[in-house]
Parts: C-alpha cells; structure tokens; sequence
C-alpha cells in the first residue's frame, strides 16, 4: 500500500497546504525532549505556524529573495521557520546556532555562513535570541535582523505561497569548515525529486512512520527526517541529536515506544549504541517493528551491521532491515540504495590490486582482503557512471574510479561560486555526454551496484562529522613553526583496531631553515588541531622538502598522499602514531 503523496503539489509550501487541507488533526511531528516526554504538532497548526512566520518574514525583510538564516535548537521551532520560509518564497539557510562554551571555535563558521549566503535576517526563538544577538555582533562581519517566531502574530491575513517550483527552497551549507563553507542551491524540485526517490528507494506505505535523532541542520536529517515524512504524509518522530549523544539509547527507546518502522543514522551512531548498551536497557526494547535502518553519510561498515543486529536480536530486530545507501548534499541526499528487506550484500575484495590497479576482485582466502558493502543501485531517473577522474573514460564494471551522478535531484551548483559550480555539477565524459555531477567519491560497479571505495574528495568524515582539510591544513600551517605552507595534506584512513573507524592524519614537509626538533614539530601538529577542532590527530607524519604530491599547477594531491602514507612509500624523517 503505496503513501498518498502530495500529488498536485509542485513545491513544499503546496504540499504543507494539501496536508493540513486533507488532514488537519494528525500528528505531522512529534519532538521527544531530554526526559522523554513528547510534544506533537498537527498539519494544520504547522501550517497555521509556518504562514505566521512567512507573514512577517514579508512584512521585515527584504522581499528579493535573500536567503534567511536558520538558528533554533532542534524542535517543533525549527519546523515552523523551516515551512515558513517555503511559504515566504526565500532560500532557508539551515545552520547550528551558536554553542556558549565554545564560542571560538562555532562562531567563525557561523559568521562565514551568514557572510557568503548575504542574510539579513535570522529566524529563531526568544530564548536563545540574546545569545544569537550578542555573538553575532561581537563578530567583525555581517550582523543580520534576528526574528523570534514564538513571538510574531499569528494573523497572516489570508497569505498564500510565494513560490514555485523552480524557486531555491534550501541552501544547504556543507558541514564541518570553519572558513570555507559552500552553499548547496536546491530548489523545491530538487527537493521533491529527491523525496519521491526516498518514497521509492525505502518503500515507505501508509502505515509507515519515522524516528529519527538526526540534526535537522544537515541533509540526512533534514531531507530524510522532515520532508521525506510530509512528502509521503506519514508521522515522524524527532529527537535532538544533543539527546542522542549524552544517552545513545534514548534513540531505540524512542522507536521501541512509539513504534517507528523506518530510522538509521551514520556508522558511528551504531557503535554509539554497541558501545554504551546494557543487557537492561536491551531487555526492555521492543524493535520488532522496524521495517528499515539505513545506514549511510559515513562509510558503511559490514562488521558494525553485524555486531548490531546481533547484539539486539532479542528484541525483535531482523538483521535484513539493515538499508546501507549512499548519497551527498549535491544531490540533495539519496541517489542509490537496496530493496527494503532484501538484506544486505558484502564482497571481500582484494586489497592490492584494489589499492594500486583499481581494480576489484574477489579476494582469495588466503590474501588480504577489504571488506566492502554493496549500495545499492539508482533509481530509474538516475544515471550513474564510474569514470577515470583523469582521462574521463566511463570504466567497465569492477574497475574503481570517481562516481559520477545525472537526476533530477542534482543541484544547480553552489552559491554565488560560478567556476566552482562548472567543474562539480557540469562536468562532460570524454565523448561529450553529461553535464554530470562529480561527486569526488571512488568506487565502483560490480552485478549493477554501487560499492564505495573512497574518497577522492577533500572531505573529511570522523565521527558523523565532517571536516575541510584546508581548514585544517591552514590553521597548522598559521600555528606551527617547522613545516611548509601549502606542503602538508589531511586525510582519515581507518585505524586498524578492527572497528573501521575513521581516523586524522597529517603529513607535513618540514621547513629546511628551520633546525628544531621534530619531535616539537609534531607536538605543535597534534596540540593546535586538538585545540581548534576537538579531533586529535591519529598520526602525524614528516617528509622532506618537495616530498608530497601535488599537481603540475602547485596544488596538493591529498588522495595521492593517503596512498603513499599507507603505502609507507615517503621518506620519512618522524612519525608518530597514537597507541592502541
């Protein structure tokens, strides 16, 4: 029994006023506080919500479309100037508000936020207003009108939508930098092809329903978490990922009470769950109705899906309900993923070959192997090529090369970064077909699906979080005495400790004037990144002068680099690695 989809509706705005039309008393939301108890928001108060909102967004702000800045903390708050953005016909800006204790380290990236999209106003609440006003303003850079919407008028004197489908609904910021972010534009198609894949790809019915704890700022929580279940007109509960984190299972307790068939998050949130469960709070879970886990965001571990679906079997749990997809921000969320309930598919593919051909085979028992987890395939409106990231050949089936990805989900570019935007979402294949997105991901084709080898793209992904290498690349280079600026590369590789987890390494050239020991070289490494992004470094290597990898205009190859380190192919003047 398929969802009833919101089927004249061409934008969000419409879909919201088709919902609270057809439905007006069901649970649309409900958002599960720290001490678990729940508050739930129908379809017509969301809409009655969202148009207040949209009211005196046209009344106070600019009426050219200017992107609105999203700063709540995760709750019913946040649908309300979500949805009332869509109304207004204005790109919503979602984005963490600023965190008290940590001020120095939250802001920079907030006000490079605020600065690139050009917002002059902000939506939030009047609790965290003050917070908002005062920091903003303590920083040197824009400071935009602040609207709290538990504070405007309800009255939004008949407004209707300002928006069509072609209007940019989101732009959805890439996460983790602090000085580089890009915004995604996407558009309310964009939006409503990508949900209309998720529908598909996840088989959500009637008598579906979501519990999630993902951030709403990002797009798995955004996309998969609030539109997709109004897009499908199913109920989703929410939780604040803050929640989550300071208690895991407070995620299984909420889908074990009220019963949600659909959930998942990134590889981590499972060894969370695995880490921090015991036997009672797994005796008192009652999972059985979940009909999907996806599994994605992060790399997709085999090992973590299988210690989970046996660590809580009892309570009811099937382990084919494991849904590892893949997909990126570029292309809205989704773009491949299984058969609901089919299970899911690993290969144990050899490692050399893997590594320096680029080519995939089964591995033989005795050689080392890596286990890889199959993604799925595309939808039928997507087209999905692997492609030579030099020669842009198409490859054959079992030879790995960058993903590249046609749908109608696949944004317009970033914002206001022209050249940027030409070379990631309008790329052609060597006999002229495409535009493409290049998605910067390696991986490869094997029996029509996708597995993911890694990343040819700079983004760095630890602990559902992720991080420029730039960014981090810069700070060292600002910070520390004794290696080369625009010599070094940041990476994540796994830590070998038999979790898969990802870990930070740093490879630097050493100054050649500078005589100091290598051993403060490497402590300066390790202190500044732990200070300035809470991550402490896995590994730090040092090389000599015109060691590292760089291209023939000067720029540094970082996935070139992550090879040779693994490789130990360097000339390695000092390396350190933490224990364990």
């Amino acid at each position: 029994m398929t969802t009833s989809h919101a089927q004249g509706a061409t934008t969000f705005a419409e879909a919201l006023q088709e919902r609270a039309s057809q439905s007006p008393d069901a649970v649309a939301f409900r958002f599960v506080a720290d001490d678990e108890s729940a508050e739930i928001i129908t379809y017509a108060e969301l809409d009655a919500r969202a148009r207040a909102v949209a009211a005196g967004l046209i009344e106070r702000a600019d009426t050219r479309r200017v992107p609105v800045l999203l700063l709540f903390v995760p709750g019913l708050d946040y649908l309300s100037g979500l949805f009332g953005c869509f109304y207004a016909g204005v790109p919503a800006v979602p984005a963490f508000p600023p965190d008290p204790g940590r001020l120095s380290r939250t802001l920079p990236r907030l006000q490079a936020i605020v600065d690139d999209a050009g917002s002059d106003v902000v939506l939030t609440t009047s609790d965290i207003k003050p917070l908002i006003q005062q920091s903003l303003q303590s920083s040197s850079g824009r400071a935009p009108h602040l609207l709290a919407v538990d504070l405007l008028p309800s009255e939004d004197g008949g407004l209707v939508p300002r928006c069509d489908h072609r209007t940019p609904a989101l732009l959805q910021y890439t996460s983790g930098s602090t000085s580089l972010p890009r915004g995604v534009v996407l558009s309310h198609e964009h939006l409503m092809s990508n949900c209309h894949d998720i529908v598909r790809g996840f088989g959500i019915h009637r008598g579906s329903s979501g519990g999630l704890w993902l951030p709403p700022y990002h797009d798995m929580g955004l996309i998969g978490g609030i539109l997709t279940p109004l897009f499908s007109g199913i109920p989703e509960t929410l939780m604040s990922p803050m929640t989550f984190l300071r208690r895991p299972l407070s995620w299984l307790r909420m889908v074990s009470r009220y019963g949600s068939t659909i959930t998942g998050g990134p590889n981590f949130a499972y060894e969370l769950c695995l880490r921090r469960a015991t036997e009672e709070e797994i005796e008192g879970l009652d999972l059985s109705g979940i009909e999907l886990t996806f599994t994605g965001a992060e790399p997709v571990r085999a090992d973590t899906m299988a210690r989970f679906a046996e660590r809580f079997a009892p309570t009811g749990l099937r382990a084919k309900s494991f849904y590892p997809c893949y997909g990126l921000a570029e292309a809205t969320l989704f773009v491949t993923g299984g058969t609901p309930l089919d299970g899911w598919r690993s290969k144990r593919i050899a490692s050399e070959p893997l590594g320096t051909e680029g080519v995939a085979r089964p591995a033989s028992p005795a050689e080392p192997s890596k286990t890889l987890v199959s993604c799925g395939r595309p939808g039928p409106d997507t087209r999905l090529l692997i492609v030579d990231p030099d020669t842009r050949e198409p490859l054959m089936s079992g030879r790995v090369g960058e993903i590249w990805v046609d749908s109608p989900s696949v944004a317009e570019g970033y914002w206001q970064r022209p050249e940027e935007s030409a070379m990631t979402f309008g790329e052609k294949t060597a006999s002229g077909s495409g535009p493409y997105l290049r998605t910067g991901d390696l991986g490869f084709l094997m029996d029509g699906e996708l597995f993911v080898a890694g990343r040819i793209k700079d983004l760095i992904v630890i602990n559902g979080r992720n991080y420029h290498p730039m960014d981090i690349e810069q700070v060292c280079e600002e910070s520390v005495a004794g290696i080369r600026r625009n010599c070094g590369a940041a990476f994540s590789v796994e830590d070998g400790t038999g979790t898969e987890t990802e870990r930070l390494v740093l490879v630097y050239e050493t100054d050649p004037r500078d005589d100091r020991p290598y051993e403060e070289i490497i402590e300066g490494i390790r202190r500044t990144v732990s200070l300035h992004f809470s991550i402490p470094p896995h590994a730090v290597l040092l090389i000599p002068p015109r060691a590292i990898h760089k291209t023939s205009s000067g720029k540094v190859q970082r996935w070139l680099t992550r090879r040779s380190y693994l490789a130990r192919e360097f000339d390695e003047l000092a390396r350190w690695e933490a224990a364990g």
